[in-house]
């Protein structure tokens, strides 16, 4: 062979090595917000029609109750659990009430001790490969009563599996369902006994973790190798329950976190601080989403806010100035993460069925409070795909029409309860409900 041809070999072998890692990235959903962190699956064509009889590839049942979303990597799906035991403990006096004075569940409790569990499926008939405790505790805290103990969503690389449980850990598993590393954090103590449920975000060699507590609150960066500390930085906040989010602008990697005293970037090699704004309500949940240098940071617990900051702009305390583009202040969501597609925002208001659509650019309303029907409330958060979304909730699976133009395509009703974010990965839609996992595909 002469050495043109063995260059134009190896040329051809790694281009086509190249195409295979990039389209593999394309259709995996390798941690809670997808790909790029927006709600947004990159390709695919999953059904737009489907029940428990038409499109279902499978449903498999789901031991304990958790409501992190589920991870495909190729062929297999990572789930969590926590499973009640039949072992019983009295805990210890906590100060905590099942209401908040007004008649409302505020979080429970539970006496029985739990496995926290990962779980690895088959991604083309949905039995189970294994199953791995990766710790087996009475949780001390209470949960919201609509919540779960396993609310969390992993992270994976595809060659390892993320798993965090909050007050129960960091754990690090191979996919043969070894355990690598486990790193502890502690206790958390969250604000009404509302239980926890932040992911955590994996970008190249590290994990970030967003402690936020009515205890010491921190954000953490670890080595994904071996669990250990690489920083991690005090942070002046209470409860909150977003994710951290990683994003390069200029050649600078930062790390924003979204909770209620302020909006933060932080420098990714060294966790110093970048920048700041204030504005969110209380109780902030949903996770922050990039496009074109501006960033979308909202709350809506009691109160509604949102802003659209400029990255390019962004230095030291940017309440009040030209970083932040533009800011609205109705509809926002309480639990639901938006959805970015298309140079559109896609957002929920509190915790109910209606649905706006905002220019990304200046704010624009392209239409607002438009009501999902068959929908009065959501915990789940919309998942978009070029130019649909799809919407669980209890006993039903919406999809509308992505665009200016509000449209219900169809509704889809289902025999389960849907607190985890819908999944697309290639032409299969996955939904978590309390009781099973589905798969739908066009027959």
């Amino acid at each position: 062979m002469n050495t043109r041809l063995s260059i134009l070999l190896l040329i051809s072998v790694f281009y086509t090595l190249t195409c295979k890692a990039q389209t593999v990235e394309l259709e995996n959903w390798a941690q809670w917000r997808g790909p790029l962190g927006t709600g947004v699956a990159l390709k695919g064509n999953p059904p737009i029609e489907f029940s428990e009889s038409n499109n279902l590839k499978w449903k498999a049942t789901i031991p304990g109750k958790g409501h992190a979303t589920p991870l495909v990597w190729e062929d297999k799906i990572i789930v969590l659990t926590a499973v009640e035991t039949d072992e019983i403990v009295e805990p210890a006096e906590s100060g905590d009430d099942a209401g908040d004075g007004r008649g409302r569940m505020r979080g429970v409790s539970t006496k029985a001790v739990h496995d926290f569990k990962v779980i690895l499926l088959n991604r083309n008939d949905g039995s189970i490969i294994w199953e791995k405790t990766v710790a087996n505790e009475l949780p001390q805290e209470s949960t919201h009563n609509l919540g779960s103990w396993a609310s969390n969503s992993p992270c994976t690389d595809g060659e390892f599996i993320y798993a965090y449980f909050g007050s129960r850990g960091l754990h690090c598993l191979d996919f043969d369902g070894n355990i690598i590393w486990q790193r502890d954090f502690g206790q958390m103590e969250k604000n009404m006994s509302f239980g926890e449920g932040a992911s955590p975000y994996l970008y190249e060699n590290r994990i970030f973790v967003q402690w936020d507590h009515e205890g010491d609150s921190y954000l953490f960066a670890i080595d994904k190798k071996n669990g250990k500390e690489i920083w991690k930085t005090e942070r002046d906040e209470g409860t909150s329950w977003s994710s951290p989010l990683v994003i390069e602008v200029n050649g600078k990697k930062q790390v924003i976190t979204s909770a209620t005293t302020n909006i933060r970037s932080n420098d990714y090699e060294t966790g110093d601080l970048i920048w700041t704004s204030s504005g969110l309500t209380r109780n902030v949940i949903p996770v922050p989403v990039l496009g074109n240098n501006i960033i979308y940071v909202m709350s809506g617990f009691r109160g509604s806010a949102l802003q659209a900051i400029d990255l390019t702009k962004a230095k030291g305390d940017i309440a009040g100035t030209d970083a932040i583009v533009w800011t609205h202040d109705a509809e926002t969501p309480y639990t639901p993460c938006p959805v970015l597609m298309d140079g559109k925002l896609y957002f929920l208001r509190v915790n109910n069925g209606y649905i706006s659509c905002l220019d990304a650019k200046n704010g624009t309303v392209h239409y607002a409070n438009q009501k999902l029907e068959g929908i009065s409330s959501i915990f789940s958060s919309p998942t978009g795909l070029s130019d649909r979304l799809y919407i669980a909730a209890k006993d039903i699976c919406l999809v509308i029409r992505a665009g200016e133009e509000f449209e219900i395509i169809s509704s889809n009703i289902l025999e389960d309860d849907f607190h985890a974010s819908p999944v697309i990965a290639g032409d299969q839609l996955f939904l978590r409900g309390f009781k099973s996992l589905y798969c739908f595909e066009k027959e």
